[in-house]
């Protein structure tokens, strides 16, 4: 009887609202973010963009971060597994969209078995993401399992250019690059020059095929 009269006629409002939350809530999980916070050590600020954790039950959770701290980008990744000892180096593999996997070399913290960073291949790492619409990690651990997880990246422009900019970086994945030129076209094009100008061509090609071997 008590939950009747506190519900009164509210009951119709407060379930619609339960009903509008749970899709929102759903949805903020899988969207990357932006954050600005304070090292407790140096009293410096520092950005990072901070990855969704995948779905409970498909993969593994990973933990994905792209970090600008002291003027220096850091690819980041945490997991709830053990990877390997502090301070030692372990094998990631990633893989956007069906691209062809790129495997780097990260180090765990050295107050941490579970979190590990990149210096030497962030902005690779963070350039590689801008360019499709999901990546997928697989990362080595020290008992010779593997971890995986696929992460979205559809909403994560925003936040890594946010970051990339605190680091004073541009991302390279705004770069537009011709076609590579193809046989075909050569051809085509080089029927229409007269004989002499194709000699010329010729003389010039035979010149880089020395210089390359």
């Amino acid at each position: 009887m008590k939950h009747n009269r506190f519900f009164g006629n509210n009951a119709p409002a407060i379930l619609l609202g339960l009903l509008i939350a749970c899709p929102l809530n759903a949805l903020a999980d899988n969207i990357w973010s932006y954050h600005q916070e304070s090292d407790s050590l140096t009293n410096q600020t520092y950005s990072f963009a901070q990855s969704p954790l995948p779905r409970p039950g498909l993969y593994d959770n990973i933990m994905l971060e792209i970090v600008c701290k002291e003027n220096k980008l850091q690819a980041v990744i945490e997991t709830d597994d053990l990877i390997a000892s502090q301070g030692s180096i372990f094998g990631l593999e990633y893989q956007i969209d069906k691209k062809t996997p790129v495997t780097v070399q990260m180090k765990t913290f050295p107050d941490s078995k579970r979190k590990g960073y990149s210096d030497e291949f962030s902005k690779r790492i963070a350039d590689d993401m801008l360019t499709g619409q999901a990546i997928f990690i697989r990362v080595n651990t020290m008992i010779r399992t593997v971890l995986s997880s696929s992460i979205p990246l559809d909403n994560a422009a925003d936040p890594i250019r946010r970051v990339l900019a605190d680091c004073g970086l541009s991302s390279s994945s705004n770069i537009t690059t011709e076609p590579a030129y193809s046989l075909t076209e050569f051809e085509q094009e080089f029927s229409k020059l007269s004989l002499e100008q194709q000699q010329q061509v010729l003389a010039k090609i035979k010149k880089i095929m020395l210089e390359i071997q």
